[in-house]
């Protein structure tokens, strides 16, 4: 696989404008808790690989107030985004292209390296997470969601959203050399190169945590972004793509309807040594 970014059109979407921003709203309220368990110093300097338009880099510059963030993506109309929306944490809270398979950061740069909805997207994660431990202090820690999309789940309907979920995933993933299904396989990549302390907690977004239009604006956006692409490289045609997102959408609108995506938080320290810092 040499195209580093399969899903680059789908990325740049407006649709992933709108995702990332539903996907903040149902999520942070749990993972923050998740984050104050770090023990990071007074000043910590924290990396946002894969941020995206800003969403959570901006809520980790609130969440830790004396930090110094840093966002990374290889989208510059997101990047462009979030300088624009969070110009209130400058010069504490920077935003630069660059790719989280060669980070411009020396060795042990950071406190806290977070990565959230991205390792599923692009071939060859376990380069990335070495990457993203390269760039972290001994004695820091990585913190990545790392989506799973077996953990999606829905009541049945005309069409039974188990099918889409069992096959969608695992031929889009064939079709663009990616994993859709890191979250079950991002421990072995930790242990693999030796981060300690790894956690895997997760956030569960449902119809009784999450408002239920917020929940369901993720899956309109991913309706939006990906029904063409998913009729293009697996054997659910765009129509059949869009009838089971419109079903899925519906099941999470009914008042009386439950649905629930696991969304994996995984944590690992760096381990400490004879040159640890901090």
């Amino acid at each position: 696989m040499t195209d580093l970014n399969p899903q680059g059109k789908q990325m740049a979407d407006e649709s992933m404008v709108r995702n990332l921003a539903a996907q903040a709203q149902a999520i942070w309220p749990q993972e923050a808790p998740l984050l104050r368990r770090y023990a990071l110093p007074a000043e910590p300097r924290i990396l946002d690989a894969g941020c995206g338009t800003g969403e959570v880099t901006s809520r980790l510059a609130e969440l830790f107030p004396q930090s110094h963030a840093l966002g990374v993506d290889i989208i510059d109309a997101h990047l462009e985004l979030a300088r624009s929306r969070y110009a209130r944490f400058a010069p504490r809270l920077r935003f630069e292209h660059q790719s989280i398979f060669a980070l411009d950061a020396p060795d042990r740069s950071f406190d806290l390296t977070v990565c959230r909805h991205v390792l599923q997207s692009i071939p060859h994660a376990d380069r990335v997470v070495a990457e993203l431990a390269r760039v972290t202090r001994r004695g820091g820690y990585l913190h990545l969601i790392a989506e799973d999309y077996g953990m999606l789940h829905f009541q049945r309907g005309a069409l039974d959203p188990r099918e889409f979920w069992h096959i969608a995933p695992t031929t889009f993933a064939a079709a663009t050399g990616t994993d859709l299904f890191i979250g079950r396989n991002i421990f072995g990549i930790l242990a693999s190169i030796g981060l300690e302390q790894i956690a895997i907690d997760y956030v569960v977004v449902d119809t009784l945590r999450v408002p239920r239009e917020t929940f369901a604006t993720i899956f309109k956006a991913w309706r939006d972004g990906y029904a063409e692409v998913i009729g293009e490289v697996t054997p659910i045609s765009r129509e059949s793509a869009l009838a089971y997102f419109e079903q899925m959408i519906a099941n999470i609108l009914d008042p009386r309807g439950y649905a629930v995506w696991m969304v994996p938080v995984v944590s690992a320290r760096v381990p400490s040594g004879p040159a640890a810092e901090g």
